[in-house]
């Protein structure tokens, strides 16, 4: 353990603050864990098991900050805006405070996971227009105002899905391995007990979340299941 710990820098000389200054490599642990072990899984959470129970013409409201109905997107939004923008942050201190990258297992797995979470951000970006037969500046009688990527499933849209939540997934196992070799490499028992504790409580969340039934479909979630919706209408026989 002392050597591992050898090599890491305890402290740093700044240029532009002409001094040294020590380096507390646990407020970087606990930074990235409170990131991506609590405010991360939350909001994957928050979009898979709280959307409302799907109606016949799902949400009309808005897509808006403000609007309580769309609090589990939000949520999911936000956070992964919040979590990417303090994942940033703490890679910047390290890799000053390290004078660039190390190439040690945790930077690795480290940087491949903040790579990926801004490669969600990005993708967000292209999901396309939202639409809907009932949404709230559509026509219900009007199928010229219904057009949306997510209403009519277009292929920007399902090319959106397949890797957003795939690479979300994968994100999450890099930033495991990011966790871990952090700890192998600086030991933080507290640190670590937090860890059991939390990976612990949101396996039996899960779990009691999923036997709720509470996972709904997000497209009848959000657009309603009226069997005449295009994508319903596709999968018919699901």
């Amino acid at each position: 353990m002392d050597e591992q710990q050898f090599h890491i820098p305890q402290e740093v000389y700044l240029d532009f603050l002409g001094e040294t200054i020590e380096i507390h490599w646990d407020y970087h642990a606990m930074l990235m864990v409170g990131i991506w072990v609590v405010l991360v899984p939350l909001g994957i959470l928050s979009i898979r098991y709280f959307k409302p129970k799907p109606t016949e013409r799902g949400i009309r409201d808005k897509i808006r900050v403000l609007d309580i109905q769309w609090w589990w997107f939000h949520v999911h939004k936000f956070g992964l805006y919040v979590a990417i923008g303090l994942s940033l942050i703490g890679l910047a201190v390290a890799l000053v405070v390290s004078k660039g990258f190390s190439g040690s297992v945790h930077s690795v797995f480290g940087l491949a996971t903040i790579v990926l979470g801004c490669l969600q951000i990005v993708s967000s970006w292209v999901r396309g227009k939202h639409g809907g037969r009932f949404y709230n500046n559509a026509d219900p009688d009007d199928p010229s105002t219904w057009f949306g990527d997510h209403y009519n499933m277009t292929p920007r849209r399902k090319r959106f899905e397949t890797y957003h939540k795939t690479a979300g997934y994968f994100a999450v196992f890099t930033a495991v391995g990011a966790v871990a070799s952090g700890l192998m490499q600086f030991p933080m028992p507290g640190l670590a007990i937090f860890l059991l504790i939390a990976g612990t409580l949101l396996l039996v969340l899960t779990m009691l979340l999923e036997h709720s039934g509470k996972r709904y479909d997000s497209y009848r979630a959000v657009f309603g299941y009226h069997p005449d919706h295009p994508y319903n209408k596709a999968r018919r026989e699901l």
